[in-house]
């Protein structure tokens, strides 16, 4: 979860924060969350008498690890475990919102509780996996997980825009109001697609799942970490919206081995193109720097594509920077719309009566 530095920078305070700063706890974050994902990896064979079971993949919206006869208990566990999950993030962030307000260098007593939630549910999953194995997948389609991810980081970018731009460091003309909007409830927003997507998947062993896991681990762990100062560090943000660069390709380059769709350019080209239009230009790079970027990204282009003889594949490398700059026009103006439809229903404001000599 993500907010611009430039607004928080006058908020800081020392008071009432854990002598443990951020940062470090940041650091014990990402041991935690490696050593978790070796964890999961290491009790893959537990799963083997489930994974007997499951039924044949059916095509791009189907989603493989699910028991192919549910139960009400299995239901069950992992709704009511994500609703608790959910519902108890929810609430810290509102009483860090309503409560706290001020960022630390340290660590609020909120930040050691939601971190302390965080991890009680990443063994509840790894428990909920091992005994009754179903996520939330049962019920719902892949497409809220993927998309749920995906409007996460459109919705950073939109946030970002007044601090870094959204085109090779130019703004769009995005209205305060909206930015506001975004800034103010992107917490609430970012720990539903979060723990949504969380919920979704069992603790599964395939390098897929085995790299999400890890991922989401880490923005949980920045989700613990709001109104502290390594939330609104500009590498630590930064390491949140690039790792899916690395998620998506390599999925995506298993998806080419073990069924023959050679999709993973797509993904590779396709999120470093994001980095180099955008992100990069938050990090106070030098201009030779961002030349530098540029060139590996022409280079590497260039190896892929021009062995293979394909040229009318180059369309590839702009699907995903397309779709994410059309949707992040799109949510601001829904957010526009929003505050638009607002203010009709509002109504006139009544003018405060004046004031006479006589009064």
């Amino acid at each position: 979860m993500t907010a611009s530095v430039d607004q928080l920078k006058p908020k800081l305070d020392s008071k009432s924060e854990s002598p443990l700063s951020s940062t470090n706890m940041m650091w014990i974050g990402v041991a935690f969350s490696l050593v978790f994902t070796l964890v999961i990896w290491l009790a893959s064979p537990n799963l083997d008498p489930v994974r007997a079971t499951l039924l044949p993949d059916t095509g791009f919206d189907w989603y493989y690890w699910k028991l192919p006869e549910p139960t009400f208990i299995t239901r069950l566990s992992a709704w009511s475990m994500y609703i608790i999950h959910q519902v108890a993030i929810w609430g810290l962030i509102w009483y860090a919102q309503t409560r706290v307000k001020k960022y630390t260098n340290g660590l609020h007593p909120v930040n050691i509780l939601a971190l302390g939630v965080n991890a009680v549910f990443v063994l509840l999953h790894f428990a909920q996996t091992h005994i009754w194995y179903d996520g939330i997948a049962q019920d719902v389609s892949i497409l809220t997980s993927q998309g749920s991810v995906i409007i996460l980081l459109i919705w950073i970018m939109l946030m970002e825009n007044n601090r870094r731009g959204t085109f090779w460091g130019q703004k769009l003309p995005i209205g305060k109001r909206i930015i506001q909007f975004a800034r103010k409830y992107h917490g609430y927003y970012f720990a539903w697609a979060i723990i949504w997507t969380y919920w979704y998947h069992p603790m599964e062993t395939t390098p897929g799942h085995l790299l999400g896991f890890f991922y989401t681990f880490l923005l949980l762990l920045q989700g613990s970490l709001f109104y502290t100062r390594i939330h609104v560090n500009k590498w630590w943000m930064i390491v949140m919206e690039v790792t899916v660069l690395a998620h998506g390709t390599i999925v995506a380059v298993i998806q080419s081995i073990e069924g023959g769709r050679d999709i993973w350019p797509m993904f590779f080209f396709g999120f470093f193109g994001v980095f180099v239009i955008t992100q990069m230009h938050g990090l106070g790079l030098k201009r030779w720097m961002k030349a530098g970027f540029v060139a590996l990204f022409v280079l590497c282009v260039a190896l892929v594509y021009i062995p293979r003889g394909e040229p009318g594949r180059l369309n590839e490398i702009i699907r995903i920077p397309a779709i994410y700059y059309i949707a992040m026009v799109v949510l601001a103006l829904l957010i526009g719309i929003g505050y638009w439809v607002a203010d009709r229903f509002k109504g006139p404001e009544t003018p405060a009566p004046a004031v006479g000599a006589g009064d």
